[in-house]
């Protein structure tokens, strides 16, 4: 991808969220910065305040030297400052508030050694049915070709569109071994484990082309597991949608 999405420092952000939680990463970040630079100043204060020096004697009794006591207490109330005021109401906000899905796409996302597959339910917004027992080759997500909801159904191979400025609720799962559905630029990064359907939302505010990543070793073949995102006008969106419908049906 261009290394202006993916150059030093953070990827760019097309997500509704984003700027939330790169706030949160500067803020620790420079909280940790000045806690190291804290610790580095009080240890070398401690080392001479307290060096040896000639006719100096050793005191050995506890609680002499209280200043790293109020260091530590300040320390853990920063610590639960940041926890409450910007990590708890962010994460909450992000893996709980789910839009309301008239207004959201729905679209799963099914995880394998080395792809991830996606699922689009199509016009009627309903997914068809699957069965383990179907899966091959050509049908990778199992579709029951009797189940007339599925006849619409579009499934791509390592192609996530999306439309800008609409939520997306995709369920992700796996076939086989634990995966993790990476978004840098959407700042979305999810485990995904076999057994479980794992909810998430996102939003792009901006069109693009970007990268799917599993930040997960999921294999010798794990370098292979590489998708691509597109995020698009509705109209284009619709457009690529609807080129899809053919080859859905082939594969059903």
């Amino acid at each position: 991808m261009a290394e202006k999405y993916y150059g030093w420092g953070l990827p760019i952000d097309i997500s509704t969220n984003g700027f939330q939680i790169d706030r949160l990463i500067w803020v620790v970040h420079i909280f940790m910065a000045v806690l190291f630079a804290g610790w580095f100043l009080f240890l070398v204060y401690a080392i001479l305040k307290f060096r040896q020096k000639s006719g100096r004697q050793a005191h050995y009794h506890t609680q002499h030297f209280k200043l790293p006591t109020y260091l530590e207490i300040g320390v853990a109330v920063t610590e639960v400052l940041l926890l409450c005021a910007f990590s708890f109401p962010i994460f909450y906000h992000v893996r709980k508030e789910f839009p309301q899905k008239d207004k959201a796409i729905e679209l799963r996302i099914v995880a394998e050694q080395f792809a991830w597959n996606i699922h689009y339910p199509g016009q009627d917004r309903v997914f068809g049915k699957t069965d383990l027992e179907r899966i091959n080759s050509e049908n990778p997500l199992g579709l029951d070709p009797s189940d007339p909801h599925g006849a619409d159904d579009v499934i791509t191979l390592n192609q996530l569109h999306i439309p800008v400025d609409m939520p997306v609720i995709a369920t992700l799962s796996s076939k086989d071994v634990i995966h993790s559905f990476s978004l840098p630029v959407m700042r979305v990064k999810q485990d995904v484990i076999p057994g479980q359907a794992i909810p998430i939302w996102f939003e792009a505010k901006k069109e693009g082309n970007f990268e799917i990543a599993c930040a997960q070793l999921c294999g010798l073949g794990h370098y292979r597991m590489r998708g691509f995102f597109i995020s698009e006008s509705k109209e284009k969106f619709a457009a690529w949608l609807e080129e899809q419908k053919p080859q859905a049906k082939g594969a059903a």
